[in-house]
């Protein structure tokens, strides 16, 4: 594999994502294994702490910008749909496929991912402003 295809936001982007849902998913499992909170309130606060390292991972490493209160305050729109989705998802994995609360958050990610990409690059990507770091 080439080094271009490596070094694409996309790509950069999934790597930021397994370390997020990583961050998410050790959270989420104290919560509730730890701790004994419902499977889906572990969820929902692994997911907003996980939140603020995700904004910080994709400025700096996915799109390399610089980070400011505004698209700070609009990065969790980026993240509505994937929360809506995400916990409907777990929902309907742990409820009516019987799927292990541990598991169902990981299998949820699977069909939020595009769409987060998608999303976050219209956010916090400002075409008049200059990028952060400027790599080739």
């Amino acid at each position: 594999m080439n080094s271009k295809f490596l070094n694409t936001e996309f790509t950069r982007f999934l790597f930021v994502g397994v370390i997020n849902t990583l961050t998410y998913y050790a959270i989420y499992l104290v919560l509730h294994n730890a701790f004994s909170l419902p499977y889906l309130l572990a969820h929902v606060i692994g997911f907003f702490i996980s939140l603020n390292v995700s904004f910080f991972l994709n400025c700096y490493v996915t799109y390399r910008i610089k980070p400011t209160l505004k698209k700070y305050l609009y990065f969790p729109l980026t993240q509505v749909v994937n929360m809506s989705v995400s916990t409907f998802l777990i929902f309907v994995f742990v409820e009516f496929f019987k799927l292990n609360s541990n598991i169902a958050p990981f299998a949820a990610v699977i069909f939020t991912v595009p769409i987060t990409f998608i999303v976050s690059s219209k956010i916090l990507k400002d075409t008049s402003q200059q990028k952060f770091v400027k790599r080739r």
